[in-house]
């Protein structure tokens, strides 16, 4: 055991923690995966994690628990989000363990060549993972990025045009489901057009559909629950923001993509086309004469 004042102590401590908490993180994802790539790649992530920890024991002279709520957290998220976005969002989450090892180094020297060899190992075992869902973000993004266009347009001009909650969302919900088969059948043909298998081609089909469809109901919801039409189509622009914002924070942790460009650009044209749509509803209202 190294001579350490209490501060670095601590310091070292919280840095034992990391490295015993994401041990388990890391070996529990890899006993419920079913691929086998991914298990053999998370064992030797959890590897490290374990040696780097018996490593910092030996400094302290103490066991640490894990953090038992941040296994339980990140284990779920990557079931559910994905192994690539959980086991990113967990690595983006620990900045903090960096400034720890530069600390750390002034008492104990090795711990800049632990912090690169963790940071190079597991961004190169990290990049190994496959996982099907990121091979289709394409589609997802065709899906979702169509959906909020088409939806939120359709929706801001039949706001002003019928100004009748029940009877938008009935409209909307037929042109979003007839579009959202469209667009699956879309994505089929032109996948299959260039040259790729058919059962990629459904797949792909499959999640832009999908995609398409959940965002629908999302859109659609607030004009079965308001009953102001205006009420309804702010809560719906809302709604937009928050799946762009929602959808484009995945995919900047799980591709390494821009968050804020993307972010604002997907917005821009969302809100763009829901104003002209508006406006379009007011002038076919008032020159029709239209009342319902």
């Amino acid at each position: 055991m190294t001579n350490l004042n209490h501060d670095m102590l601590n310091k070292i401590l919280r840095v034992q923690k990391s490295e015993i908490t994401e041990y388990h993180i890391y070996s529990d994802l890899a006993a419920s995966t079913k691929d086998e790539n991914n298990r053999r790649v998370l064992q030797e992530i959890a590897k490290d994690e374990l040696r780097h920890y018996h490593f910092w024991q030996q400094q302290t002279g103490q066991e640490v628990l894990p953090d038992r709520w941040k296994v339980f957290k990140y284990k779920w998220i990557a079931r559910l989000l994905g192994l690539t976005f959980g086991i990113k969002l967990m690595e983006k989450g620990e900045e903090h363990a960096k400034t720890n090892y530069e600390a750390i180094a002034v008492s104990v020297p090795q711990a800049e060549e632990i912090a690169r060899e963790e940071e190079a190992h597991e961004q190169e075992l990290i990049g190994l993972i496959e996982e099907e869902r990121l091979n289709y973000v394409g589609s997802m993004v065709l899906g979702l990025n169509d959906a909020l266009v088409e939806l939120t347009g359709t929706l801001a001009g039949l706001s002003f045009a019928l100004q009748k909650t029940r009877l938008i969302a009935m409209a909307g919900l037929i042109t979003g489901i007839a579009a959202s088969f469209s667009m699956a059948a879309s994505e089929y043909l032109s996948t299959k057009s260039e040259g790729e298998a058919g059962k990629k081609a459904l797949k792909s089909s499959l999640y832009t559909g999908v995609a398409y469809i959940i965002t629908v109901i999302l859109l659609i919801l607030p004009y079965f629950i308001f009953k102001s039409y205006i009420v309804s189509l702010f809560a719906t622009l809302c709604c937009a923001i928050l799946i762009i914002c929602g959808f484009n924070f995945y995919i900047s942790v799980a591709k390494n993509m821009s968050f804020r460009k993307r972010f604002l650009e997907m917005s821009g044209i969302s809100l763009g086309v829901s104003a002209l749509s508006f406006v379009i509803g007011y002038l076919v209202r008032t020159v029709l004469g239209v009342e319902v």
